[in-house]
């Protein structure tokens, strides 16, 4: 089954931030009580060593994802390493949560920060995680040919993959994103406006993820994106990994200057 290009509500401009907010915090959520950020974290630390990188400049953070979870097996690993959380559209709120539980390491960027053209001030290994679907081709490529101009290397990453498994544990979030909604953090009142006196937050949580696992790209197609790439002297990683005992594996691109510098 090929990629679709379809439209996530999250990506919309004019979608209420309350709303977009709610749906990267349960996501948020969801990889904590899964910890498949630690799972990724193996694959990250073995680039992290053949760069000598010490900071990470997360794109697309949304809520926080992984990356704080990611940080601390890092930092266990005898990798610690500075992280900064960035997106088109900033989620202060979230960001503080993430900077309250980084032990110092994480802080948040506020102004928007574009992926396809990263500020030269923001140096750093990029990690995009569980959002690199968002792009449509053309994109995507321009994400991965701003790293390869100014020499930063990247990491995404994707946990869900197009697997018939993954998508019936999709099918199964309207009942999740009712009973969750009180953990989400950090917590907004409204929410529970939204999502048990006004049900708008479940269909909208099951659209983004249907379509998320239908945007997702597999081995195949990241390496028709690096190919059509002019990246000399730079290696490219791609590949899977198992998520645990579970029936689903996370997909993954490495791209690096093969002489760091």
């Amino acid at each position: 089954m090929k990629r679709m290009q379809l439209v996530e509500l999250e990506d919309l401009a004019w979608f209420p931030a309350i709303l977009r907010d709610g749906g990267t915090a349960y996501l948020e959520l969801a990889e904590r009580l899964s910890g498949h950020g630690a799972v990724l974290t193996p694959t990250l630390a073995k680039a992290l060593r053949q760069t000598g990188a010490t900071r990470l400049v997360d794109l697309c953070s949304g809520g926080g994802g992984p990356v704080g979870t990611v940080a601390r097996a890092l930092a266990a690993d005898g990798l610690p390493v500075e992280v900064t959380l960035t997106d088109l559209y900033p989620n202060p709120a979230a960001y503080a949560h993430a900077e309250a539980g980084g032990e110092g390491r994480i802080r948040g960027r506020t102004s928007p920060v574009d992926a396809t053209a990263v500020p030269d001030e923001l140096p750093g290994f990029r990690t995009i995680f569980n959002a690199f679907h968002h792009f449509p081709p053309e994109l995507a490529k321009k994400v991965l040919a701003d790293a390869v101009a100014k020499r930063q290397p990247i990491g995404v990453f994707e946990i869900v993959s197009r697997e018939p498994a993954i998508l019936v544990g999709l099918l199964l979030s309207p009942l999740i994103v009712s009973l969750s909604v009180p953990f989400w953090r950090p917590f907004r009142w409204p929410w529970l406006v939204w999502t048990w006196l006004f049900p708008l937050m479940q269909p909208f949580i099951l659209w983004d993820g249907i379509v998320s696992w239908l945007r997702i790209y597999g081995v195949d197609e990241l390496k028709e994106l690096v190919a059509g790439i002019d990246a000399p002297d730079w290696t490219w990683e791609i590949g899977t990994i198992p998520l645990g005992k579970g029936p689903g594996n996370a997909t993954y691109l490495i791209g690096r200057p093969t002489t760091p510098g």
